[in-house]
């Protein structure tokens, strides 16, 4: 899928949660969307589930 087709998909996604969510469902949205658009970016760069898994880990220890 193209990057134009994904981010029409993503606008098309905040325009009905806006439309029939109101403001707080948009936000919602576009929050959720960054998350999983960061996943992503992660994965794609070769992220393992180990590597998330001790940053969380060393996180807890501090």
């Amino acid at each position: 899928m193209s990057n134009a087709t994904t981010g029409m998909l993503a606008g098309m996604a905040l325009a009905f949660a806006g439309w029939f969510g109101g403001f707080g469902a948009f936000l919602l949205v576009a929050a959720l969307g960054a998350v999983g658009w960061a996943a992503g970016r992660w994965v794609d760069g070769g992220g393992r589930l180990d590597d998330l898994r001790d940053a969380l880990d060393q996180r807890g220890r501090r």
